[in-house]
């Protein structure tokens, strides 16, 4: 088959979880013998089309500045959509997957698979619904439209999640939805050895308001009263950093919280996992919750927050892989010491959770969805 990917954002250019999954997903595919090609900006130097594990990534246009004032930017979402158009119409790809975020490349994609007679899969990776009214007021109604307009756009959806594919339901896009998870690189993870950099405490992930890692610094000081030896690493950048030192300052956690900035190595961070006794997701929308799975695969048990746009509260068992807490720093610092305390095995059991995440399943199930179309 020819399989064409469309997402702006190409890894390892830039590290996320939509991108990570297209990059394992697609060279995986093409060790199956599959042409594919990723098309999004041109994050390298020299030729637009070049050639990466075997996976043909094409840069349709120059990269975009994708946030503004903290929100993807509507104007570079444009821009890429009207780029992308004229490769996919170039070529006949047999399958389009197209990711549902930003949206706009998704009625470039629909256009371009009735032009040239491919199948068009939209991968749905969150529903945000009314969220979209939180996260840019008034306007949202217009972010909220148009997801629904995507939603019915007559593809053959694939849902990451559960949760995700039960907001499509939500909004009238739920019919013969696959839902087929991200994954995680188990034989990495096994290899990895422990970081000597030890904490109790780990967060890792895009230092953003709905990931609320202000909370877990507050968790931290309150969990600091019954454990004063305590120690939290916070892997990761964004808007919010400033705000972060500044809280840690003001709570007196310098000793206790290290805020070690972006890591686009994936070994370091599962190196950081292997020597780390929990990590804490705090967010509050995730529409799966991928490092979630990395640290499961590493022996990790998850301490994550209970909301119905957290998707990640799917991938936790209490007292199995992890706990759910509240969105309260009282609930979320005693989870953490229910997790450091907890005599269960969790290198052994956690992993265990992580086995049917592999990569090359994922992959397996995904050619089986094109094959099918």
């Amino acid at each position: 088959m020819r399989i064409a990917y469309v997402y702006d954002v190409v890894y390892p250019y830039v590290v996320g979880g939509v991108q990570k999954r297209i990059r394992e997903v697609a060279k995986r595919l093409a060790l199956k013998g599959h042409e594919v090609t990723v098309l999004g900006m041109k994050y390298w130097e020299g030729e637009d089309i070049i050639y990466d594990e075997g996976v043909r990534l094409w840069g349709v246009c120059p990269p975009q500045r994708l946030h503004v004032n903290g929100h993807r930017s509507a104007r570079a979402a444009l821009y890429f959509s009207w780029k992308v158009l004229s490769p996919l119409l170039k070529e006949k790809f047999d399958v389009i997957d197209c990711q549902n975020f930003p949206y706009f490349p998704c009625f470039s994609a629909k256009l371009a698979s009735l032009v040239r007679g491919s199948t068009l899969i939209v991968t749905w990776h969150e529903v945000w619904n009314d969220y979209w009214f939180e996260y840019l007021g008034k306007k949202g109604l217009m972010g909220k439209a148009v997801e629904r307009m995507v939603a019915h756009l007559n593809s053959r959806p694939v849902a990451n999640s559960e949760a995700t594919r039960r907001g499509l339901e939500k909004i009238g896009g739920g019919k013969g939805v696959r839902v087929i998870s991200s994954g995680v690189n188990l034989e990495k993870a096994g290899e990895m050895v422990d970081s000597p950099e030890c904490s109790d405490v780990l967060f890792v992930g895009r230092l953003a308001r709905e990931k609320n890692v202000d909370l877990l610094v507050k968790a931290v000081s309150c969990a600091k009263r019954d454990m004063p030896g305590i120690r939290c690493l916070i892997i990761g950048d964004g808007p919010e950093r400033k705000n972060l030192e500044a809280l840690i300052s003001q709570l007196g956690l310098e000793a206790s919280i290290c805020l070690k900035g972006f890591e686009e190595r994936e070994e370091r961070v599962f190196a950081w996992m292997k020597a780390s006794k929990v990590l804490v997701l705090p967010s509050t929308r995730e529409g799966l919750g991928l490092v979630v799975l990395e640290a499961n695969a590493c022996g990790l048990p998850v301490v994550t927050v209970k909301h119905p746009l957290n998707a990640a509260c799917d991938l936790i068992s209490d007292g199995e892989n992890g706990f759910k807490c509240e969105l309260s720093e009282q609930d979320m610092a005693e989870k953490i010491l229910m997790t450091l305390k907890c005599q269960n095995n969790w290198k052994a059991r956690c992993p265990a959770f992580a086995k049917e995440y592999d990569w090359n399943s994922i992959a397996d199930s995904l050619e089986e969805v094109y094959a099918s179309s």
